[in-house]
């Protein structure tokens, strides 16, 4: 990462954050690997000849290692510490009960604002210019050539503050301290906000590689270590991170995000173990195209993170600086629905604590035989009406019919016109799902099919055919035998001739041609050839029947 190493100092390290950020990715990438964290105590000491750390955690330390190790298994976030074992919650803080405590800010010099011509930062320069900051610095890769900028800066100054918009690459510390050094001797930089980052489209934890981590987090992450580096002991009335729930809780597909911003969270703390002020924000979505774009709006309500106004967010800045706070979450947050998305492929402790979560973990312990079927398993309701629509069909019409429901349900997660995209072998990993699309598809298919799905259905049924596949299986159990009335071969002969290109006249011809022969046969029909029959159909009366299906099995390729 470029830019200076943060110097080792009391507390959470920044290093180490991040990469409990990355595992908290996999952790939801992959659920049913993911072990967990565990966080250590400072160990004693160091072979400075060999690099090696000396491990030596005490026999305490060592006990409450092993209980992590072998305790409850929905926990997998711990820390080891002499004074004992914990484990990670986030809890409500109710800041506006906590009036004795408020402090003014007055930014009567330079607020720096970085990503400053976007929307976050953009939000955010209009509120304090409406509230007295005198001079703000505003940012961004483009600078004044960044789309907008020139209005944004007429609105800002009739606002009556005075403002600067400046090009400057956060990643190069001598770009940023040229820009430092052009500040106006009579108002000095007495706050910053750290607002550049973009969300870049989500990869598989296994296909990003250190090029990628590194590309994300260096806005982020170097633009943080190079401010703080810049301006030193400068006494700051401000010093704020524009974080991002990922951090706290994970994203799917997004590692480098969330390893940044996990980052940038512990940063704050360690600057206040420095005695430096600082605070770290985690924010939701914002709407009017903050940290996710307006077309995500409607998914991330589904998911229970609707989009937040951004006069409210940026009302939530200047609480939070009011009250002197060094991290927080602020979202808008729908915990009936997000707290049973984000537990879905196996449970997760983090919300424990949020009342609403709590309660809805133990509504859903009663539930889960309380609104089924003790004999069948299967939910009340219309879906009865998709398990009539397959009782009268042949077994392959049956297979087809619900691989078809399977590929409209997962075109429709994923935003797809059609099913044109979604082969029944296809793993739904590479066609993009994660646990929060995992969880809309089994909430689709419970609904039309009616049955008590389990929340890990994609993650134990990796592709469209091998979760039609499970759905049939409870939907038309087929008994098995082995009596000459087992018609499984013809299911299978259906089936292929199903799949077979409509404009293929030629294989259909002959296809139809050898299965009216075989038709005549079992109808103890006329012995001669069907009009218009050649040399091949009439030696069709002279084989077995076991000969016949392999004749027929040939021919469609399934041998």
């Amino acid at each position: 990462m470029p830019g200076p190493a943060a110097p080792q100092a009391s507390g959470p390290l920044p290093e180490q954050a991040a990469v409990w950020g990355l595992g908290r990715v996999y952790g939801l990438d992959h659920p049913e690997r993911w072990g967990g964290l565990v966080d250590l105590p400072a160990l004693p000491g160091e072979d400075q000849a060999s690099g090696d750390v000396v491990v030596d955690l005490g026999a305490r330390a060592l006990d409450r290692f092993l209980t992590a190790l072998a305790g409850d298994e929905d926990e997998d976030q711990f820390a080891v510490r002499e004074d004992g074992l914990y484990v990670r919650r986030m809890v409500r803080k109710p800041v506006d009960t906590e009036v004795g405590e408020r402090r003014t800010v007055g930014l009567t010099g330079t607020t720096l604002i970085t990503g400053g011509t976007g929307a976050l930062g953009a939000h955010l320069a209009r509120r304090l210019a409406a509230t007295g900051a005198r001079h703000l610095l505003l940012v961004s890769r483009r600078g004044p050539d960044a789309p907008g900028a020139d209005g944004l800066e007429r609105e800002l100054t009739e606002l009556g503050a005075r403002v600067t918009i400046a090009a400057c690459d956060l990643t190069d510390r001598e770009d940023l301290a040229r820009l430092l050094s052009g500040v106006p001797e009579d108002a000095p930089v007495t706050a910053v906000v750290h607002a550049a980052g973009a969300e870049p489209p989500a990869v598989a934890i296994g296909d990003t590689d250190l090029d990628d981590l590194h590309e994300v987090m260096r806005a982020k992450v170097a633009g943080a270590l190079h401010l703080d580096a810049l301006l030193g002991d400068r006494p700051l009335e401000a010093f704020v991170l524009f974080s991002s729930g990922a951090g706290v809780w994970g994203d799917g597909g997004h590692s480098g995000y969330a390893a940044a911003n996990a980052y940038l969270d512990a940063f704050a703390e360690w600057r206040r173990g420095r005695g430096r002020t600082a605070t770290s924000l985690a924010w939701g979505a914002w709407a009017g195209g903050g940290m996710v774009h307006e077309a995500e709006g409607d998914r991330l309500r589904r998911y229970g993170v609707p989009m937040m106004d951004p006069e409210v967010a940026v009302g939530a800045v200047q609480q939070a600086l009011a009250h002197d706070e060094t991290v927080l979450v602020v979202a808008d947050v729908i915990w009936e629905r997000f707290a049973a998305t984000y537990s879905a492929a196996r449970r997760r402790r983090l919300f424990d604590e949020i009342p609403e979560a709590r309660l809805l973990d133990a509504a859903q312990v009663v539930g889960r035989t309380a609104d089924t079927d003790p004999d069948t398993g299967a939910a009340p309701g219309p879906a009865q009406s998709f398990a009539a629509r397959l009782a009268g069909a042949s077994r392959a019409e049956q297979e087809r019919t619900v691989l078809q429901l399977v590929r409209t349900q997962v075109a429709a997660v994923l935003g797809h016109d059609g099913t044109g995209a979604i082969s029944p072998g296809h793993a739904f990993r590479d066609l993009g799902f994660d646990s929060l699309t995992a969880v809309e598809l089994r909430n689709r298919l419970k609904e039309a099919t009616g049955l008590g799905l389990p929340a890990t259905l994609v993650f134990d049924h990796p592709t469209p055919a091998a979760l039609g596949e499970r759905l049939l299986s409870e939907l038309a159990p087929q008994t098995t035998g082995t009596d000459a009335g087992d018609l499984s071969p013809l299911d299978a002969l259906e089936a292929a001739v199903a799949a077979l290109d409509p404009g293929d006249d030629v294989s259909r011809t002959r296809i139809t041609t050898r299965l009216q022969a075989l038709l005549w046969r079992l109808s103890d029909g006329p012995t001669e050839a069907p009009v218009g029959g050649d040399a091949d159909d009439t030696l069709l009366e002279a084989v077995s029947d076991d000969e016949m299906f392999d004749l027929i099995d040939k021919e469609l390729g399934l041998n």
